[in-house]
């Protein structure tokens, strides 16, 4: 069953597959009455904007009438449409305009006026050139706040370079830290960065919009893709600060705790086990048959055991591989103990827990009809969020926004023509 709080979608299977989809709900959440233009591509800035609709903002995408986002071709698509796009796009009305055009950027302005957030990612200095900078946003609107999401942030000598999660992965430390011991750095073969640079400008964006209602003016939020990347890293610079230690490339194994590891099952699966605490690791090394290593001193603290991990790992990766991963799973449970099966994207979803959670739901889609998805990250138990509608096509609502602000039909017309829409 879905779960209420979290989208508000029927569940898999409620609703017959040749049934249309249902009209588009009125906006609700905890963020309704918000408007955000987004601005942005490639994936942090947008997926920002995203977090913010799906709890109720209203989200207008402004994307170049002639270069739509390149999300919306990135990755396979069914029937030519991007099915990456469905996801980052969800909850949004799309519009174009073309913000260099001197018409655009009028225009532009007069969204602004009414919106509470405006997000983009441009090269600093970009908004300036066009006369859409901080300046002009906020004389035209002192309560906007404007989310300003770059590889290196606004200043410094690397601020005009152009910037990707990839660098932030390499540069953060995160890519030194990662792959066997052996083997060389590794990145992460999805957009590990901007997802997490996507969160952070979302909590920035919504910190600044609380710190408005108590000053009643807006401010610039200045997110470098290369710093929240250090956040996730822990206390690596305290390491290196206090102790001159470099954490070295581990695999699968920690630095800190063991035995923490991948490890092979007798059917050919794989699961992972965790044990941060001393009592899971305790409780793991009684199931494997050994016990008598917990009494040992060492066996007391993660460094400790990080220290034998070698043995740890070894007991326990015999074990696993006298047995069949549901065997295993099993045993875990009944002890106690931390383990997970390790998933491809087919058994996530199919795995009882996230369909309990609704973690993948279904989304009515004018274009495909239905599709799956992950559901909106959290749930509110008297505010929920939901999926109203996946990605729209190119500029679908550019009309009905344009509209809004009072502009006539003629009017609209005569931006086309001048190539401002």
């Amino acid at each position: 069953m879905t779960d209420p709080s979290r989208s508000g979608r029927p569940g898999p299977g409620d609703r017959a597959a040749s049934e249309p989809p249902a009209p588009e709900p009125p906006a609700s959440g905890p963020l309704a009455g918000l408007r955000v233009l987004d601005l942005a591509t490639l994936f942090a800035g947008p997926l920002a904007a995203t977090l913010l609709g799906d709890y109720g903002a209203e989200v207008i995408k402004v994307e170049h009438p002639r270069r739509p986002d390149p999300s919306r071709g990135h990755g396979p698509a069914k029937d030519g449409i991007g099915l990456w796009w469905k996801l980052l796009g969800r909850n949004k009305k799309t519009v174009t305009l073309d913000l260099s055009h001197p018409d655009g950027r009028d225009v532009l302005l007069r969204l602004a006026a009414g919106a509470d957030v405006v997000v983009e990612n441009f090269r600093p200095g970009t908004l300036e050139r066009w006369g859409l900078g901080w300046a002009e946003l906020s004389a035209r609107n002192p309560g906007l706040v404007l989310a300003r999401v770059t590889g290196f942030g606004q200043f410094g000598p690397y601020a005009h370079r152009p910037g990707f999660g990839t660098l932030a992965e390499a540069m953060s430390g995160f890519a030194a830290i990662t792959g066997e011991p052996d083997g060389p750095p590794t990145l992460p073969p999805f957009g590990l960065a901007d997802a997490i640079a996507g969160l952070t400008t979302s909590y920035a964006v919504m910190a600044a919009l609380h710190g408005r209602a108590a000053t009643g003016r807006g401010q610039v939020v200045d997110l470098a893709l290369i710093e929240p990347m250090l956040t996730v890293l822990g206390p690596q610079p305290l390491w290196y600060d206090q102790l001159g230690h470099v954490q070295p490339r581990t695999g699968n194994r920690s630095a800190n705790v063991a035995p923490r590891n991948t490890y092979r099952t007798a059917d050919g699966s794989w699961v992972a086990v965790s044990t941060s605490a001393e009592s899971v690791a305790g409780r793991v090394m009684r199931l494997v048959g050994r016990p008598e290593v917990i009494d040992e001193p060492w066996f007391a603290t993660g460094a400790g055991r990080a220290r034998h991990a070698e043995e740890l790992d070894g007991a326990v990766a015999d074990w696993i591989a006298r047995h069949d991963r549901a065997e295993v799973l099993a045993a875990f449970e009944k002890a106690e103990a931390a383990v997970a099966p390790i998933y491809d994207i087919r058994e996530v979803m199919t795995d009882p827990q996230y369909q309990a959670l609704d973690s993948i739901t279904e989304v009515p889609d004018d274009e495909l009809g239905t599709v799956r998805m992950q559901n909106v990250p959290f749930r509110l138990s008297a505010t929920p969020g939901a999926i109203r509608w996946a990605g729209r096509p190119h500029g679908a609502d550019t009309d009905e926004v344009l509209t809004g602000l009072g502009l006539t039909g003629a009017e609209i017309d005569a931006l086309r023509t001048a190539g401002a829409l």
